[in-house]
């Protein structure tokens, strides 16, 4: 039997001591009592209730609160024969006459969906096409422990005459707290899987548009694992100081330098020297921006930071029901940030606030903001082993995609694709965009799986998607960084034709695909190499498309990270429990000689050389670089490299390289078995910088050009020398007019006025 909550009305919730959120699976799991005191719930989320709430109807003419229900009546889930497996039989709850709170109700208003405060109260607006019921539930705040409440979960149910306008239903609640409420639905519709419905009115659902959140307090907490999710809000905090003189970074898209991060994995071990009650947080992230800005990157890219559910893996036993998901990709959620990094289990609303405060030191120091985004799919799994929270339950029909069967299309490789053309969920995305930067200040975002953004409501490719159009010439989204993964799991593979309208970049899986294949020393990658380290033009240069359109990458969280790179040659992944099948088997990777671990000083070396050739590269090659957290082999030396092309814009042509820009020193283009590059980037003022990369085996000694007038060749980088002498900010002078470099090894050399040739100064 799968995990199923037990909801207010059932036998076990009419106990003192029975749970709102505590699954029928969890063997009497002991919540923590929760207090309500000011704006914010104390305490970890374990609700202790009564019965739910019935009675007298509100002496409103609008949405009317439901009738008690029959004793004994059995009440059975929506399951469709052995198709569901998520159903359960529940028994009803005796009737019982309890006091209630005199709210007063009105039909309430359509929009804007989600909740609202108006005039005459709180309203409550959500779309479902295919719903034949609605009852919103509500989860009022009391003063002291939850314990002292006499009534529960309070149950509306919406009339469709009086509650509906067009697909959206809608109530409004004049005495309601305008906190501390907690909230979802149950939703009833047509019985029918063939059709694509999903219906369990068992269920109490996550509204799609909750600003906010809540569910277990502590990340990982095991204890509270199969705690469920409701919305709640908050209309009584200030606005958010951003200060008078807010300015937003604005960086160039030609100047950013990229930080691929995951908030809680930057400070939640010990190493990060933080207290713990700010370990793994949004505040622990602006207690680190010293170590970003020695890094010399100018934005983050945070892995997702939607509400999501870590414990997912240990909802039902798996061969990965040991792990925590860390990553993020399972949303439940699309405009509440992730509640649980919060500092010291402080819930949703502080999370909100946490967040804003990231936000606002990251720009104070110059660093954009930019969310890797999960559009392509949501938590809710597939029809085997779903967990249904909030879309599938709502209307499954709309929200995903599905085949003539009404069976989920999988285009996500997660069970479920959501059906992002459509209308409704096309606005709903637009909707969710423009809330992270107009309430969160967020500089841009990156869209996972993008390119099922670009496939219609049956799944097919389109030429123009609705979506991606829409984003781009979006009056609020306008100043934003759009980046797209340009593929998905149903192999449509868009790397250089992503629809753009001049305006999205791309993750170049080409660009890192090359750069892996040169440097473990693949024949014929010489030229490929060449045109992914000049802009990859093949690519992108068409209509106004410019080299920052390529988000170059060699490493980034799916696949090996940059030690793995240069130390495995397979997979070794089995502890995860996925049996080999998870992630890529292209990685093009070399172990350089040994798989794994070693003690080999000469493998050592070697893997090191590599890792600094990767990086150098990154850093030299026309476009936008993104480089991943925890692979700084060195973080001065990183951090210097980074400096140093912020330092020199040869690096960073707003335009494609013209032959004015760059010299190849090569005149073996057709040799298959060359592996060796050299080229210069001119600069107008005469600092030219040569470049060369040897990904032979053995030395290659270099005539080197003669350098601009006045100047002289010196030695910034060497990756075959040892630290500290492999990256020199001002360079050492080269002796002679040759340079021997070392087999898999790249050097960096500057045109430098030198002492014998000092720069003229200009008396006025």
């Amino acid at each position: 039997m799968l995990h199923q909550p037990l909801l207010c009305g059932s036998r076990a919730a009419t106990t003192a001591h029975s749970t709102l959120f505590a699954s029928s699976l969890s063997g009497g799991i002991n919540a923590s009592r929760t207090s309500f005191a000011g704006n914010s719930f104390s305490g970890h989320f374990g609700l202790k209730l009564n019965t739910q709430a019935s009675g007298s109807k509100s002496n409103s003419t609008g949405g009317v609160f439901n009738e008690g229900r029959n004793s004994g009546k059995l009440r059975t889930s929506n399951a469709h024969g052995a198709r569901s497996t998520e159903g359960v039989t529940e028994e009803e709850a005796l009737q019982v006459i309890e006091s209630r709170p005199s709210w007063k109700t009105f039909p309430g208003q359509a929009f804007p969906l989600g909740v609202s405060e108006v005039d005459n109260g709180i309203n409550f607006a959500i779309f479902s096409q295919h719903a034949t019921a609605v009852t919103l539930c509500l989860v009022p705040p009391e003063s002291g422990s939850m314990d002292a409440l006499d009534g529960g979960m309070i149950e509306l149910a919406l009339d469709p005459h009086l509650n509906k306008t067009g697909d959206v239903w809608h109530i409004c609640i004049e005495d309601l707290p305008r906190s501390n409420v907690l909230y979802g639905y149950r939703i009833d519709g047509p019985q029918d899987w063939g059709k694509g419905h999903r219906f369990d009115s068992n269920i109490v659902l996550v509204d799609p548009y909750a600003k906010l959140i809540e569910g277990r307090r502590y990340f990982g907490d095991i204890s509270m694992k199969l705690f469920k999710f409701l919305g709640t809000y908050d209309f009584d905090s200030l606005p958010f100081d951003w200060g008078e003189n807010c300015k937003l970074p604005n960086i160039p898209e030609k100047d950013l330098v990229i930080y691929e991060m995951n908030v809680r994995a930057f400070t939640s071990d010990e190493s990060s020297g933080l207290e713990n009650n700010i370990r793994g947080s949004y505040l622990g992230v602006i207690e680190k921006i010293p170590h970003l800005l020695e890094l010399g990157i100018n934005a983050v890219e945070l892995l997702p930071v939607f509400e999501f559910d870590e414990m997912e893996f240990q909802r039902r036993p798996n061969p990965r029901d040991h792990m925590i998901n860390t990553w993020g990709y399972s949303t439940i959620n699309f405009f509440s940030p992730m509640s649980r990094y919060a500092s010291a289990g402080g819930g949703p609303v502080n999370a909100s606030r946490e967040f804003k405060l990231m936000v606002k030191a990251l720009h104070s120091a110059g660093i954009e903001v930019i969310l890797d985004v999960v559009y392509n799919h949501t938590n809710e799994a597939d029809d085997p082993n779903p967990y249904t929270t909030s879309f599938r339950g709502i209307d499954n029909k709309v929200y995903y995609m599905l085949d003539n069967d009404g069976q989920l299309l999988n285009y996500s490789g997660c069970g479920n694709t959501l059906n992002c053309n459509h209308p409704v969920v096309m606005e709903l995305i637009l909707d969710s965009l423009r809330h992270w930067v107009t309430e969160y200040h967020v500089d841009g975002f990156r869209f996972d799986l993008a390119s099922v953004l670009c496939r219609g409501t049956d799944g097919s490719p389109l030429n123009a998607p609705p979506l991606i159009r829409a984003i781009a010439k979006d009056a609020v989204l306008s100043r934003c960084k759009i980046i797209a993964e340009p593929w998905d799991c149903g192999g449509l593979y868009l790397v250089g034709s992503f629809p753009n309208w001049d305006r999205w970049a791309e993750w170049n899986g080409k660009y890192r695909d090359d750069l892996r294949k040169f440097f473990k020393g693949d024949a014929g990658m010489k030229g490929s190499f060449a045109t992914r380290v000049a802009g990859s033009s093949d690519l992108y240069k068409v209509n106004n498309r410019r080299p920052y359109h390529s988000i170059n990458f060699v490493i980034a969280h799916d696949g090996f990270t940059l030690y793995d790179l240069v130390s495995y040659n397979c997979k070794h992944n089995e502890a995860n429990g996925e049996g080999g099948m998870d992630g890529s088997n292209d990685n093009f990777s070399w172990n350089c000689g040994f798989e794994g671990e070693t003690d080999d000083a000469s493998i050592k070396a070697l893997r090191s050389r590599q890792m600094k050739n990767f990086h150098l590269a990154l850093m030299i090659s026309q476009g936008t670089p993104m480089m991943l957290m925890g692979d700084e082999y060195g973080h001065t030396r990183y951090g210097n490299n980074n400096k140093y092309r912020h330092a020199h814009k040869v690096f960073s042509h707003e335009n494609f390289l013209s032959k004015t820009d760059i010299t190849w020193h090569e005149h073996n283009w057709d040799n298959y078995e060359s592996k060796f590059l050299a080229f210069t980037l001119h600069d107008n003022s005469g600092g030219d910088i040569y470049l060369a990369f040897n990904a032979h085996d053995f030395f290659v000694e270099v005539m080197l050009p003669t350098p601009p007038t006045k100047r002289s060749w010196f030695r910034v980088v060497d990756t075959n020398l040892v630290s500290p002498d492999d990256f020199n900010l001002d360079g050492l002078p080269c002796k002679g007019n040759t340079y021997n470099i070392a087999p898999y090894s790249s050097i960096l050399l500057e045109a430098k006025f030198s002492l014998e040739n000092p720069p003229l100064t200009i008396v006025q």
